[in-house]
């Protein structure tokens, strides 16, 4: 559970923020969305091949820029 503790002297809207954006970087609320209402099979299998391609991209990007330090280095 994401928790967030309010330091003396912070506004109250800065630690809702805060709290945001670490619910937002854990999926917390992309769960609380998704579990809102019924998913069917098909929305299944188009939101994981959504998250697999977006893995995909990534995996790319990044071990393409490894490679780039290693042979610059």
């Amino acid at each position: 559970m994401a928790e967030v503790s309010v330091k003396k002297g912070e506004p109250v809207d800065r630690a809702l923020k805060r709290l945001k954006n670490k619910l937002e970087n854990e999926g917390i609320l992309e769960e609380i969305r998704r579990l809102r209402s019924f998913e069917t099979p098909t929305q299944r299998t188009k939101r994981k091949a959504r998250a697999n391609a977006k893995r995909a991209r990534n995996r790319v990007r990044f071990t393409l820029d490894q490679h780039n330090k290693k042979e610059e280095g």
